[in-house]
């Protein structure tokens, strides 16, 4: 059952809108009827779609920067050109990108030993030059089990946050949050004495949860899939735990990347508060899954940031 945010009343199959998150009632599902902030933006393919679309249309003046930008690159940008399955499901590419990245390591180990795949994939305290790590090991994973765990808040998680920031945002965010997790975790360590080397998408994984807590901060989530807690207590395990193990001298105990997880999670806590600050944005009452399709979420049409 879920609560109608206009009226208040009991749905037990409520309407999530698109535009806004809201949770509404039959009577109160469509924007209009429930004052959308979404529709200042409606006729505004920029603020809305952000894909390059030219307002001429309705301007009556010349193209658009970002249209402008668009037309000189060598592919369709627009809503039914090829990048179209990305604008909506930006979350499930990262994930596909991941798995892809883990077989690439795999693939390498095997055919050009482990010193060749960690010159790769991995960050270490003594690669750290080797730029290239500081993004794929945001991809790449130290086992089958380190990679499932990442897959699965991601999976649950980065929907609802690339629902209101858009694609692109949330893939700068997934990078930009995994490689400074990634530096701050080698960066504690050599502080600490302990020179280290890390890889995984914890960090950003981390920081996705954290934009969350902020937007719904009493989402109910449910720990091991059986004990039931609103997201904020969830998150302040995570970071309790983590600051524990800092503090103690120990960034990497257990083989964990504490000092990863807190950084990734701080990032998503501020970028989380920037959303809501500025955006006046409302997240879902319950999770939902699924994703877009050609034209962005919701499929062909579809209305969202890119």
């Amino acid at each position: 059952m879920a609560k109608c945010d206009v009226c208040g009343k009991d749905e037990s199959m409520p309407y999530n809108c698109r535009h806004c998150g809201g949770t509404y009632c039959g009577e109160h599902r469509l924007p209009e009827n429930h004052d959308c902030t979404g529709l200042q933006n409606w006729n505004d393919p920029k603020g809305v779609f952000d894909s390059g679309f030219d307002d001429s249309v309705n301007g009556g003046g010349g193209k658009s920067k970002a249209s402008s930008l668009t037309d000189k690159l060598p592919i369709d940008t627009g809503a039914g050109g090829p990048l179209a399955y990305f604008r909506g499901n930006m979350t499930y590419t990262l994930l596909a990108l991941m798995w892809i990245t883990f077989l690439a390591q795999l693939i390498t180990q095997a055919v050009a030993g482990p010193r060749v795949a960690q010159d790769l994939f991995v960050l270490s305290s003594w690669n750290i030059e080797y730029v290239w790590t500081w993004v794929t090991s945001v991809f790449a994973h130290g086992g089958f089990m380190h990679i499932v765990f990442n897959s699965i808040v991601i999976f649950f998680f980065g929907p609802l946050v690339e629902r209101y920031v858009g694609s692109l945002k949330l893939a700068i965010l997934f990078v930009v949050s995994g490689a400074l997790a990634g530096l701050g975790q080698i960066g504690i360590s050599m502080a600490q004495g302990d020179p280290s080397s890390v890889l995984g998408a914890s960090g950003a994984a981390l920081a996705i949860l954290g934009v969350i807590t902020i937007l719904n901060p009493n989402l109910r989530v449910y720990l091991f899939f059986m004990i039931p807690m609103p997201l904020w207590i969830l998150t302040a395990g995570f970071a309790i735990l983590s600051l524990g193990f800092i503090g103690g001298g120990a960034a990497g105990a257990f083989n964990i990347a504490h000092a990863a997880h807190l950084i990734g999670l701080l990032v998503g806590l501020a970028y989380g508060e920037y959303i809501k600050r500025t955006q006046n944005v409302r997240a879902p009452s319950q999770l939902q899954l699924g994703g877009g399709g050609p034209g962005g979420p919701g499929g062909p049409g579809g209305r969202r940031r890119f």
